[in-house]
C-alpha cells in the first residue's frame, strides 16, 4: 500500500507536480504583474507627458483614450518581457523550495532534482506556447485598435491618415497610395492618388491610376472602387481605358493587408508570424521578413532555454541561500537579451544570415543550459 501511495505521488501530474506547479503558477502571476507593470511604467514615463499636451485647437485628450491605449498595449509589452517573466518565476519557485529544504528532502527520499524541477520546465514550455498564441491572436484583434489610439495620442487628431502606402503581391504587382485612411468594411477606408503596376511573371502588363480609391463590395466581392480611374495597357501601342473597379484577382487589397504593410514600414517587430510569412512571400529577397519569420519561432523557446541555465545555476548555490545564484540567473537573462538584440538587428540589417541571427542565441545558451542541466544531482 505504501509503495503504491508513493508511486502515485511521484507519477506525472501527481502530488509533487501539482505542488511545484502551483508554486510556479503563483510565482509567474506575481512576476507578470511586477515586470509587465514595470515596462508599463517606463513607457508611461517616456510618453505620458507628450500624450497630455494640449491639441492645436486647445483640447486635451480624455483619460479614457489613454487608459484604452495602455490596456491594448499590455499584451505586446508582455511579448517583449515574457521569457524574463518565466525565468523570474522559475527562480522564485526554486528559491522557495530551497529555503524550506524541500529539494533536499525530495533528494533524500530518492527523487532527483531533475524530477523536482520538471513542472517548472513544463511551465516554461506552456509559457512559450502562450507567447505564440498571444502574438497571433492579439496582432489581428487588438493591434489595429492600439495603433489607432496611438495615432490619436501622438498626432493629436482623430483623423487617422498615413502618407505614402506601398504594397506588393507575390506576383510582383505594386500598389502606391499617396494618402491612406484606414478603417474597416463599415467605414470604407480610402486612399488618394492610387497607382497600381500589374505584373504577370517577369512582364509588366498594365498600370492603373485613379484620383481616389475606396474599399467597397461589388457582387459579394470586396475590392477597390475607383474615382477617375484609367487603365494604361503596356504593349506596342499605348492604350488608355476608363476603369472604376479593381478586383482581388488583379490586386488582393484589404484593410488588414494595408495595415500589415503600414506596420512593416513603421515597426516590423510587431508583425505576427503569419504576417511576416505573407510579406516574405511578396518580397522573398527581404532579409527583414526572413529574420522575423525565424525570430518568431526562436524567441518563444527562450522561456525554456533561460530556465535550463538559470535553475541549475541557482541550485549550485543552495548552501549559500541562493542569493548569488539568483543574481547570476538575472545576469544571464540580461546577457541573453543583449545577444538576442544584437543578432536580431544584424539579421534585419543584412549583416548576418537571417537563420543564424535568429537561432544563434538560442543554440548557444541552450547548449550551456543542457550542460548545466546534465550536472544536476540525480
Amino acid at each position: 500500500m505504501a509503495y503504491h501511495e508513493e508511486k502515485r505521488r511521484h507519477a506525472f501530474l501527481g502530488t509533487l507536480d501539482r505542488y511545484v506547479g502551483g508554486l510556479f503558477a503563483a510565482s509567474y502571476l506575481t512576476a507578470f504583474f511586477v515586470i509587465v507593470g514595470m515596462f508599463l511604467i517606463l513607457d508611461m514615463s517616456s510618453h505620458l507627458d507628450e500624450f497630455l499636451e494640449p491639441w492645436p485647437d486647445g483640447r486635451r485628450v480624455s483619460s479614457s483614450v489613454i487608459a484604452r491605449y495602455y490596456l491594448a498595449n499590455t499584451p505586446f509589452l508582455f511579448l517583449q518581457a515574457a521569457p524574463f517573466v518565466t525565468l523570474i518565476a522559475g527562480l522564485f519557485t526554486l528559491t522557495r523550495l530551497m529555503r524550506s529544504n524541500e529539494v533536499a528532502a525530495a533528494m533524500a527520499a530518492g527523487i532527483s532534482a531533475r524530477r523536482v524541477l520538471l513542472p517548472i520546465f513544463a511551465g516554461g514550455v506552456l509559457a512559450g506556447g502562450a507567447m505564440v498564441v498571444v502574438r497571433e491572436v492579439a496582432t489581428e484583434s487588438i493591434l489595429p485598435l492600439r495603433d489607432s489610439l496611438r495615432y490619436v495620442l501622438e498626432e493629436k487628431s482623430f483623423d487617422e491618415v498615413y502618407r505614402t502606402l506601398r504594397m506588393r503581391t507575390e506576383s510582383g504587382s505594386l500598389l502606391r497610395l499617396t494618402e491612406y485612411r484606414p478603417g474597416d468594411e463599415a467605414t470604407a477606408p480610402s486612399g488618394w492618388d492610387l497607382a497600381v503596376h500589374l505584373r504577370s511573371g517577369p512582364t509588366w502588363v498594365a498600370t492603373i491610376r485613379a484620383d481616389r480609391a475606396t474599399f467597397a463590395e461589388r457582387d459579394g466581392v470586396w475590392g477597390l472602387s475607383l474615382e477617375g480611374g484609367r487603365r494604361i495597357e503596356v504593349s506596342e501601342q499605348r492604350q488608355v481605358t476608363e476603369q472604376d473597379w479593381l478586383g482581388p484577382l488583379e490586386f488582393p487589397f484589404s484593410p488588414s493587408l494595408a495595415l500589415t504593410f503600414l506596420r512593416a514600414r513603421d515597426n516590423p517587430l510587431e508583425l505576427s508570424y503569419r504576417e511576416a510569412k505573407t510579406l516574405g512571400a511578396s518580397d522573398p529577397d527581404s532579409v527583414v521578413y526572413q529574420t522575423l519569420t525565424q525570430y518568431h519561432l526562436t524567441f518563444p523557446l527562450a522561456n525554456l532555454v533561460l530556465l535550463l541555465v538559470g535553475l541549475p545555476l541557482l541550485m549550485r548555490h543552495e548552501r549559500g541561500g541562493g542569493a548569488e545564484g539568483l543574481a547570476k540567473g538575472l545576469m544571464l537573462c540580461l546577457f541573453f537579451f543583449a545577444a538576442d538584440f544584437v543578432c536580431r538587428n544584424l539579421g534585419v540589417q543584412g549583416s548576418l544570415d537571417p537563420l543564424l541571427a535568429s537561432w544563434l542565441p538560442i543554440l548557444f545558451f541552450g547548449s550551456v543550459g543542457l550542460v548545466l542541466y546534465d550536472s544536476l544531482p540525480t
